[in-house]
């Protein structure tokens, strides 16, 4: 199982007193340390996989019976990702509309437990999902082709999708009762979030919007393709936020640095020209991205069916 905490009086809190500058570290757990969830049932932290400021990644196995599962560590953002879970993304209605829009896949994980533990932390309790992009990215010798990208991208931006259009965003994200949230600086933590790969306006301590999610699939994709973005080696997030912004206004710029001597992907520039000009409370032609981007991947031969993990491993730059 996957099991995601947050620290969640540092970000909900106790008083309303002022965001600081930059969240917090989580504080991991120990291994060993047993949560309780909902319903009764324990959870024991085996071993710390991986951690950085806003997550940590445990194996961990339920008390009565061994099964190797994960466990993760998340910040405060988690308790969107707990309504989210449990309002809007029900087995049931996730099952419904991979069968209505006739997808065999939808990267929704079902929640099997969540509760909170030592006054301190709330968690999340998914089943074991597999290996990681990440993990498989890092397997290959070389980088992702933009073939895989591509592929990955159409599903991530269908899922962005589907979560505006099932109501997540209505219900307490983007647009709590029907009205798209107010453009405010400051309104949340800046910074919050992998500083390389969030949006400008998480930067800026501003809700999340519909753009963000897309600027920050945009990052990802060229970091997975190109190995590099210019703030990658950069730790100041305000110095990153900079960087950004500039290359926000001139996305020629941000992809020569990134591909260097390789020649552009003009589905990339396309894909990102058009998520930098989105407004704050507009809302994307989520079928002209994606249009763009299948395309793009059936020119090169893909297909946004392809089992993606067969794209990663077996087409990678240079073949």
């Amino acid at each position: 199982m996957y099991l995601g905490v947050s620290s969640y009086f540092a970000s909900e809190g106790k008083s309303k007193a002022k965001k600081t500058k930059h969240a917090p570290a989580v504080e991991p757990l120990q291994e060993g340390e047993e949560v309780t969830d909902t319903t009764g049932k324990k959870w024991k932290l085996v071993k710390l996989l991986s951690q950085s400021v806003t997550e940590l990644l445990y194996e961990g196995e339920t008390v009565s019976t061994t099964s190797g599962e994960h466990l993760g560590t998340k910040d405060g953002r988690i308790f969107n990702e707990q309504n989210f879970l449990q309002r809007a993304a029900k087995p049931a209605s996730v099952d419904k509309w991979i069968k209505q829009n006739k997808m065999d896949f939808l990267g929704i994980p079902s929640c099997v437990g969540f509760g909170l533990h030592a006054e301190s932390y709330r968690f999340l309790i998914f089943p074991n999902m597999g290996q990681s992009l990440q993990s498989a990215i890092e397997k290959e010798a070389e980088l992702p082709s933009e073939k895989a990208v591509l592929q990955l991208a159409c599903r991530i931006v269908n899922f962005c999708q589907i979560v505006y259009l099932v109501g997540y965003c209505h219900a307490f994200r983007f647009c709590p009762g029907g009205q798209h949230v107010e453009y405010r600086e400051a309104s949340r933590t800046p910074h919050e979030g992998t500083t390389e790969f969030i949006s400008m306006d998480a930067h800026k301590g501003a809700a999340p919007s519909r753009r963000s999610d897309l600027q920050s699939l945009g990052y990802c994709m060229l970091r997975w393709h190109t190995g590099t973005l210019p703030w990658t080696h950069l730790a100041d997030p305000d110095q990153v936020a900079t960087e950004k912004h500039r290359y926000a206004e001139d996305v020629p710029a941000l992809l020569r640095h990134c591909f260097g001597r390789k020649g552009v992907s003009s589905a990339f520039e396309t894909y990102l020209t058009k998520v930098m000009s989105l407004q704050y409370s507009e809302e994307p032609d989520y079928s002209a991205l994606k249009a763009g981007l299948i395309a793009a991947l059936l020119q090169l031969g893909g297909s946004p069916e392809l089992p993606l993990m067969n794209t990663i491993q077996h087409h990678t730059v240079g073949t």
